[in-house]
């Protein structure tokens, strides 16, 4: 909608001399008709001519390079200036020759950014892993196409693709190239768009020609088995991690973890990385160390410096004596882009449409795409033999009488009359009379037509057979096949990245040391936690819970120390004081199923403060059995924030009670009875799961419901209920002790 309005003051032209021409009207007009007419096609256009990758792997910023290259000889011809290249291209793309130069260096071998690179090099390229090491100017150096692009080539003069007009319409180019293997997927690659953004990591060249032979023989081959992780052209180390592999293959969003490959060199005392993550570089990492020595995070280091040269990427780090190698890399792996993640979102071009899919799904397109670029190859070659069968099929009718077609010729006296006498007198077309009217006089003779003509047998056994894979999907996927499996022959590729498991690297623990002051914690019936100072707790007043809530439990402890938790489910979850923030009495504190993201609907039953894993947990189950292990089978090398199987799912667990000696404790009952028992008759076990001893002999349906140590048990005479063996009947409360024992702390 516009309107249009006159300005205060306003005059005519004519009214005014000073106007020269100018009616002084200005015209309004909606903001979402602006971004229509004015916005959204320059979106458009950076999202489907720049930024966003199409099926076959490439920009069109790529494949117009490519393209020239080709038609340039480059792809079997010696190599050429890059300025030639890059003066050629822009009849295809009018950017500008700086940017066509480096879209050629980020194709190179030289730069090392792909897997597969493109453009076989020579000269400074630069490197993709140095900020610093900027590339020759493209009169310097030189370039052709690599072998590899045999494969984007072999069928673009076969009908297999569409060609479209360039720019200014003086040139034919492709709109995608039919890559015989799936490019999209090999070829890393990056582009912020309008709204939308790509970033498609490179996977092995192998790999993913075999994943693509296994969908074709089976749709619902398992990938992660043949293709299990990206292969990035830096190397490095993925940290392998199944679930988040498995949501960037289903979705294709996520992150991977890499880290730097490194070794300890016990003679020099230095350390030497040789390869780090594909989204780093040297002059980065550099940078982030010397910042950490500066502000004293880091002391175990001397000197590092960069010392890349022509036999590749070299970063060394002098220690100080006594230095720990291995504790040294953690942190710096932690705190700098020594490790890194890599993010996925494999935005893709499908039809002129951004689609984010996941690598199933990205090879079905290909598959889909590739299977029409052969079909379409088949039907070509399939024309042209049948073109040339029809032309030879005329050609044999010419050896019934030879002399008559020389007479036919000889006596026609108009050149235009040539074919049509032809036609008439042999009873053949156009085309067949043409191409029999252009034989050279001296080919004329029965050996040449004979000769000829015999090729008609091999080509109608061609034309059968072409129909026939036209006609069976197949044979079609037969062919892809052949295609992927000489690929596969043809360029074996290592893979260049080291798969790492959790397993095979544990972490050690590198945090700073927390402070030790002291502070006591509460946990409350319904799972909130707060973590108080002693100045505080001594100014504050009653503590504050939910309506309905009560404490469960408090624990005098110190900073430094971390609490498990053990919940319903056979779970126990492990929580460092220090990285709880100290709160006071008057606020319902921090919602532990959230904080430590427990399962649904799962209960903490207690917390337990380990400290340094001495002593012994007495675990008491409902159906009378006590379980005596040490507290160090809690205790992991690694810093696991959640344990599974962490105790007997045989009975629910009722009670636990932390001991560093022999101790009497209170068992009571559902029923109104108590039993009191040393543990010292009780053998500890080693493992955590175990489903304890029979302790309490119940009755019926009877279950114990509370463990405490006799001092907090709150009985008159504990040696009333004191058992000499195990198991033994629990003994009736008396009433004076019906009243003093508090409800249970479960």
């Amino acid at each position: 909608m516009r309107k249009k309005k006159t300005t205060e003051n306003q005059t005519r032209p004519a009214d005014n001399p000073n106007v020269l021409g100018l009616r002084g009207e200005t015209t309004e007009q909606a903001i979402t008709e602006t971004l229509e007419q004015n916005y959204m096609p320059y979106a458009m256009s950076v999202i489907v001519s720049r930024a966003i990758p199409e099926i076959d792997g490439f920009k069109p910023s790529h494949r117009k390079l490519l393209y020239t290259m080709y038609k340039m000889g480059l792809l079997t011809g010696p190599r050429t200036k890059s300025a030639n290249i890059v003066g050629q291209t822009m009849k295809l793309n009018p950017h500008g020759d700086a940017a066509i130069y480096e879209t050629m260096v980020r194709l190179s071998m030289g730069n090392q950014a792909l897997l597969t690179p493109f453009v076989d090099s020579k000269g400074n390229f630069g490197k993709v892993y140095s900020r610093d090491m900027s590339y020759a100017a493209s009169r310097y150096t030189e370039a052709k196409l690599s072998k590899i692009c045999t494969a984007l080539f072999e069928d673009i003069d076969k009908d297999a693709i569409d060609f479209v007009e360039n720019y200014d319409g003086t040139m034919q180019e492709p709109t995608l190239l039919p890559t015989a293997f799936p490019n999209v997927l090999v070829s890393a690659n990056s582009g912020i768009a309008v709204g939308m953004a790509s970033q498609i990591c490179g996977f092995n060249l192998n790999e993913v020609c075999n994943a693509a032979i296994a969908l074709l023989r089976d749709g619902e081959a398992d990938l992660l088995s043949i293709m299990p992780a990206p292969d990035f052209p830096t190397g490095a180390e993925i940290l392998y991690d199944r679930a988040a592999m498995e949501t960037v293959y289903r979705t294709g969003r996520g992150s991977i973890q890499v880290r730097a490959k490194w070794r300890y060199l016990s003679k020099e005392n230095m350390i030497e990385i040789t390869e780090i993550p594909y989204t780093a570089t040297c002059e980065a990492i550099l940078d982030k160390v010397a910042e950490l020595i500066k502000t004293g995070k880091v002391r175990e280091i001397n000197d590092m410096r960069d010392e890349t040269d022509l036999s590749g990427l070299r970063l060394a780090i002098d220690l100080k004596r006594g230095a720990d190698p291995d504790r040294l890399m953690q942190k710096l792996f932690k705190s700098t882009p020594l490790q890194d993640a890599f993010p996925c979102n494999f935005n893709i071009l499908i039809a002129g449409n951004p689609r984010v899919m996941g690598v199933r799904e990205i090879l079905d397109e290909w598959i889909a795409w590739r299977t029409e670029c052969v079909r379409r190859r088949i039907y070509h070659e399939l024309e042209g033999k049948k073109d040339k069968l029809h032309l030879l099929l005329g050609l044999q009718k010419i050896l019934l009488d030879i002399d008559r077609a020389i007479e036919i010729i000889r006596n026609t006296e108009l050149e235009s009359d040539v074919v049509p006498n032809l036609m008439v007198g042999f009873g053949i077309d156009e085309k067949q009379a043409e191409f029999v009217a252009e034989i050279r006089l001296r080919n004329i003779n029965r050996e040449y037509i004979l000769r000829r003509t015999a090729e008609t047998d091999s080509l109608e056994r061609d034309i059968a057979s072409l129909e026939s894979v036209l006609n069976s999907r197949r044979k079609l996927r037969s062919v892809l096949i052949d295609e992927l499996t000489k690929i596969n022959k043809q360029f074996p590729t290592p893979r260049r990245s080291t798969i790492v498991y959790e397993d095979e690297m544990p972490e050690l623990e590198i945090e700073e040391e927390p402070d030790t002051d002291p502070v006591t914690v509460f946990l409350s019936r319904e799972g909130y936690f707060k973590k108080i100072t002693p100045q505080s707790l001594r100014m504050s007043g009653e503590q504050k819970y939910k309506e309905g809530d009560s404490l469960r439990r408090s624990i005098e402890t110190a900073n430094n120390h971390e609490l498990l938790f053990f919940t319903d489910r056979q779970q126990v979850y492990r929580l460092r004081l220090s990285e709880v923030e100290p709160t006071k009495a008057s606020v319902l504190g921090s919602y532990l199923p959230t904080e430590l993201k427990m399962d649904e609907g799962e209960s903490i039953l207690d917390m337990v403060d380990p400290g340094d894993y001495s002593g012994t947990l007495v675990m008491a189950f409902a159906n009378g059995k006590l379980a005596h292990v040490p507290l160090e089978a809690w205790q992991t090398k690694t810093y696991r924030k959640k344990l599974l199987n962490a105790y007997s799912d045989k009975s629910p667990l009722v009670g636990l009670v932390h001991l560093h000696d022999a101790a009497d404790l209170a068992l009571f009952t559902d029923d109104g009875r108590c039993l009191v028992l040393n543990t010292s008759m009780l053998t500890p076990k080693p493992t955590r799961n175990t489903q304890g001893v029979a302790v309490v002999s119940l009755r019926g349906r009877k279950q114990l419901q509370r463990i405490a140590e006799v001092e907090h048990a709150g009985l008159s005479d504990p040696a009333r209920y004191r058992a000499r063996t195990i198991p033994k009947a629990p003994v009736a409360l008396t009433p004076e002790d019906k009243g003093e024992v508090q409800l249970s702390l479960l």
